[in-house]
């Protein structure tokens, strides 16, 4: 065993002596001791209930604009009967016209049920943050934290879609018309410029979004400097992680069996590892050591004066010389006592 100890004690010396690496291990021990994982495969959980509210949402949108364009929704029922022929497409043509039909019920359903579990995922989301940095927040009014969780949701969702907008925007047609209409196009490495630009306005987004995440979604906000580092290794990890998942998601999806489950798939294992890079940087910068409340020091109990009181007991020794003495001068009091004869 004494093996063992000096390999301890030797490895918690090398930690030591690196900080960077010593404040990884206290992070690590952080985000394992305030049940990351637990947290983030509950905010998943919601994440992917979330999405069939968001799907009646899409539906009765669609519902609206098939309503208002009828030569759209000739056209897409013609597609329907040329590319699913027989009472297949027939079944399919009379579900897009009830759903038109319906567009309203669905609509407002949609909103409800996305209403419940958007709060309930921002609220797991701000209870997983609460912990990383153990934090005692109290009781707050249910309607005021509920209106709370309805703000922080919808700044969450505008941040995110920005985010994931600049990072895309260097690889799609959307970069290549914004350079024909700056009249860019033809300058040499124009769309190379453009993808750097892209990443790096993506990379701001997504720390700007990890720092207001880490810092002000806690129950109790903490300063944004205080995240920023941590929102930048978030942001830096995430963006790596997401080039990782569009080419694994391709790659799956062209399979027959990815192509029914893979999608969904994807969106969980994606939701899962973003949670966990939220948390891990919020543990991070939980146990920074600008961030860490120093050591409080017990105070000393109070002290206590009382007298001390203490009774000496005589020896028999100490108690006859005392008790002789004593009928020695009682003797001699009565002798000066007793008159002379004359």
């Amino acid at each position: 065993m004494q093996v063992i100890d000096n390999i301890k004690a030797w490895l918690e010396r090398r930690i030591q002596a690196r900080p960077w690496l010593d404040h990884l291990v206290r992070a690590g021990g952080r985000y394992q001791r305030q049940r990351g994982d637990y947290y983030a495969a509950g905010i998943t959980y919601f994440t992917v209930l979330s999405l069939f509210p968001l799907l009646m949402v899409a539906f009765a949108v669609a519902g609206f604009v098939l309503s208002s364009h009828p030569e759209l929704l000739g056209e897409l029922q013609t597609k329907i009967v040329d590319n699913i022929p027989g009472s297949l497409g027939t079944q399919l043509n009379d579900l897009v016209d009830q759903a038109v039909d319906s567009r309203g019920t669905v609509g407002i359903l949609g909103l409800l049920a996305g209403f419940y579990t958007g709060l309930g995922w921002m609220a797991n989301l701000r209870a997983a943050l609460t912990e990383q940095w153990e934090q005692k927040s109290e009781e707050q009014n249910w309607f005021l934290a509920k209106l709370s969780d309805l703000g922080a949701l919808l700044g969450l969702g505008l941040a995110f879609v920005v985010s994931l907008g600049l990072s895309a925007l260097g690889s799609s047609t959307l970069g290549a018309r914004l350079l024909v209409s700056l009249g860019l196009s033809h300058l040499p490495g124009a769309r190379f410029l453009l993808a750097i630009a892209s990443i790096f306005l993506g990379f701001l987004a997504s720390w700007a979004v990890f720092a207001w995440i880490i810092a002000r979604l806690p129950r109790e906000p903490v300063t944004l400097a205080s995240a920023a580092k941590a929102a930048a290794l978030a942001a830096v990890v995430f963006e790596i992680f997401k080039f990782v998942a569009s080419i694994y998601l391709q790659t799956v999806l062209s399979s027959p069996a990815g192509a029914a489950f893979g999608s969904i798939i994807g969106l969980m294992v994606f939701s899962y590892v973003t949670y966990r890079i939220i948390l891990f940087a919020t543990a991070w910068a939980a146990t920074a050591s600008d961030n860490e409340p120093e050591a409080e020091i017990p105070a000393p109990p109070a002290a206590v004066i009382s007298p001390r009181t203490s009774v000496r007991e005589l020896s028999v020794g100490a108690g006859a010389t005392f008790f002789g003495a004593g009928a020695l001068a009682a003797l001699a009091l009565s002798l000066l006592r007793r008159p002379r004869g004359h």
